[in-house]
């Protein structure tokens, strides 16, 4: 049965599933879809076109849905996706999408949001991503999955952390990090790849030294980015990781941290 604390304010219209928790003092909006074994533990306020997923838990203080900060939005109806099994705490907020993208703020499934985090409008958030407390992110930012973002990051409108990326805490990220690398800095610079982190989630020492190769090569050996890629594809097993470290760099539009 779900289980809503009567000093709850809870919309008819909103769509709320079995084993759903909702503590005291929760606010709950009428196009808010919340799923199963979700629990608000109190003062939780969700608004808009909301969908919240199975198994996330929700701490006090925590807002999601509302308006954009964005000066070009002006009520038009967009939204929040949340996946599964994610923990979002204390005074985090989560801001619905602008009318610049398309229409949806989007986090995926186990990721950990510590306080005070701010996830602006038309962000993507990945899967098993941590950020920590006050890490902030301007809208339409892309974080790919199992990316750690230190406490007090400051990330630029429109900027890409590439899967398994780590960013260390004080940054100002103005310029996407690539795939399997740590960056660190008030303007954020790379300082390798991301070996230990890479170690704990599973990668073999082959693929890591691979990645080291490629690292050395982009990075480091006073190539421009577009003689440095040739020479990765031609020196360099196309493995996923190289493939998708690649890919990754000719998307870019505002640069990439070397």
């Amino acid at each position: 049965m779900t289980d809503i604390h009567k000093t709850s304010i809870v919309s008819s219209k909103a769509e709320i599933d079995e084993k759903v928790i909702i503590g005291p003092y929760c606010i709950i909006g009428e196009n808010v879809k919340i799923g199963k074994g979700t629990k608000l533990i109190s003062n939780v306020q969700i608004e808009g076109k909301t969908e919240i997923g199975e198994n996330c838990t929700i701490y006090p203080f925590a807002t999601i849905g509302f308006p954009p900060q964005d000066l070009k939005y002006k009520g038009e109806e967009t939204g929040v996706k949340i996946g599964n099994n994610n923990i979002i705490r204390e005074y985090v907020t989560i801001h619905r999408a602008s009318v610049s993208g398309d229409g949806w703020t989007n986090i995926g499934d186990n990721n950990f949001i510590m306080a005070y985090v701010h996830i602006a409008h038309d962000c993507k958030i990945g899967n098993s991503v941590i950020m920590a407390n006050l890490a902030t992110l301007a809208g339409h930012v892309i974080v790919e999955d199992y990316v750690f973002i230190g406490g007090l990051v400051a990330i630029h409108q429109f900027t890409r952390i590439g899967a398994y990326a780590m960013v260390g805490g004080f940054s100002g990220v103005g310029q996407d990090i690539p795939p399997y690398t740590m960056a660190s800095g008030p303007r954020a610079k790379l300082y390798g790849l991301n070996s230990v982190g890479l170690k704990r989630r599973g990668f073999s020492e082959e693929t890591i030294n691979i990645l080291k190769k490629a690292y050395k090569i982009l990075f480091r050996d006073k190539l421009s980015l577009k003689e440095a890629i040739e020479k990765v594809k031609k020196e360099l097993p196309q493995i996923p990781e190289i493939i998708h470290l690649i890919d990754f760099i000719e998307a870019n539009k505002r640069g990439i941290c070397r």
